[in-house]
């Protein structure tokens, strides 16, 4: 199938195209030829297959080591027109949001202030999220305590009522079908997903579910999601709500009113590194309680750019990045969220004969020592100039102005401080590896 690229971006030179499979979510497009002059392709650019548009959501360009050439990888959709939206997609295109596709999704990933900005507002002041397009089941039955404890790696006996718990969602090979929170209420649990992950997720989950005759709703569609973020976060949200919200630990929640809404779910778990609220709300009243927050003029509308930027720093991994069906939580350095002695779960034997056997490679962060940046896909090379892989995540850092990224590496080099090398663009870079988080709040 012939493939033709087309966009508004720098690139001016494009000589001929190929590709390889097409299975969603990614697309794999091997181009002959790139200008050396093109930096990264804008969102505008697009894919032609068999004269359907497919915009580029999400790219990268990495040297492919089977056939040398340049490869674009691309989250596409065939049409905008087929893209879900949130209940804020009108707001966000009044605020002037570059819109994007993301994960089935038409999201923003930055405003007119720009990534940076948006990633600085977090850090010192506010930053709030639209984060709607997660995915959200509820589990009600008897046993759906003992339910969602089998289904997850880590375990939920262990909280309370009001209280959250990350962990990861496997399947019988003990890797990722998702990573996940789990919320326990008086009356029901939920699941909180990823939106790339929703679908695959909710069957996953359904094919355990008699089991345990429980029953298990998506409510995705009807619950909206806003994430206000920083150390200004409390100032901001407790004028607009009764609850205490000094006195939510983190990974807890209540149930409160919120700026005329009620019984919204306010939690604190995060996803920046950054004290924050969580708010699950019904979906027809998000506009309201967006508008409400941002009357305070500090707080800054943020995008997935700096979402991105900001949870790197912090440490915390993407699904489709650093962790996939590919990976188990023991080489994703998420051993934390595996408790052998809970008894049975999805995924336990394999992990058990995994750790009996020894991790072969781990997760870890890693820095330049020279200005260049690690984007996703870039071939990683370990100490002894064997191939590793390649790199998982990368940017430069807005908050510590050096490169940093992650990948996996043979388990016996992983030490801080170890040397290895990622190829930049033809040329291979020295690395170092860096304890994660890069950077902690307060620290």
């Amino acid at each position: 199938m012939p493939v033709t690229l087309a966009g508004t971006g720098p690139a001016k030179e494009l000589a001929g195209s190929r590709n390889t499979s097409f299975e969603q979510p990614w697309r794999h497009i091997h181009i002959t030829a790139i200008s050396r002059a093109e930096r990264w392709p804008s969102p505008a650019w697009c894919a032609i297959f068999n004269g359907t548009p497919a915009i580029l959501a999400r790219f990268d360009l990495a040297i492919s080591r089977k056939t040398r050439f340049p490869t674009l990888l691309a989250i596409m959709s065939t049409s905008p027109d087929s893209l879900q939206r949130t209940p804020l997609h009108e707001v966000h295109k009044a605020l002037g949001a570059k819109m994007v596709p993301f994960a089935g999704w038409e999201m923003p990933v930055q405003y007119p202030t720009g990534i940076s900005a948006e990633h600085k507002a977090v850090r010192t002041g506010a930053g709030l999220f639209d984060v709607s397009h997660m995915g959200e089941f509820i589990v009600r039955g008897e046993r759906a305590l003992e339910f969602c404890n089998y289904m997850v790696s880590n375990d939920v006996s262990r909280i309370v009522e009001g209280q959250a718990q990350y962990a990861g969602l496997l399947n019988e090979r003990g890797t990722f079908v998702d990573d996940l929170l789990t919320y326990r209420f008086a009356d029901r649990m939920m699941f909180v997903v990823n939106a790339s992950n929703a679908p695959k997720d909710l069957e996953h989950i359904l094919g355990y579910a008699d089991q345990f005759g429980v029953e298990v709703e998506d409510v995705s569609s009807s619950m909206a999601l806003l994430a206000l973020q920083g150390p200004d976060a409390e100032r901001v949200l407790q004028p607009l709500t009764p609850a205490d919200l000094a006195g939510i630990k983190t990974y807890h929640c209540v149930e409160e009113m919120v700026a005329g809404v009620p019984d919204v779910i306010v939690s604190r778990t995060g996803y920046t590194g950054e004290a924050g609220f969580e708010l699950y709300l019904p979906a027809e009243r998000a506009v309201e309680v967006w508008q409400a927050i941002t009357r305070d003029s500090s707080v800054v509308p943020c995008g997935l750019g700096a979402r991105d930027t900001l949870r790197l720093e912090a440490g915390l991994l993407l699904y489709g990045n650093d962790i996939d069906d590919t990976v188990t939580p023991l080489e994703a350095g998420l051993g934390w969220t595996v408790k052998m002695q809970k008894g049975d779960f999805v995924g336990r034997e394999a992990l058990a004969a995994q750790k009996e056997a020894g991790v072969q490679r781990k997760l870890v962060g890693f820095t330049f020592e020279e200005r260049a940046i690690a984007r996703s896909g870039y071939p990683v090379f370990a100490p002894d100039g064997s191939p590793s892989g390649t790199v998982c995540s990368g940017t430069m850092s807005p908050t510590l102005s050096i490169p940093i990224g992650t990948c996996y590496l043979p388990a016996g080099s992983t030490d801080e401080g170890t040397r290895f090398e990622v190829e930049v663009r033809g040329r291979r870079v020295p690395a170092v590896v860096r304890k994660l988080p890069f950077y902690k709040r307060g620290g």
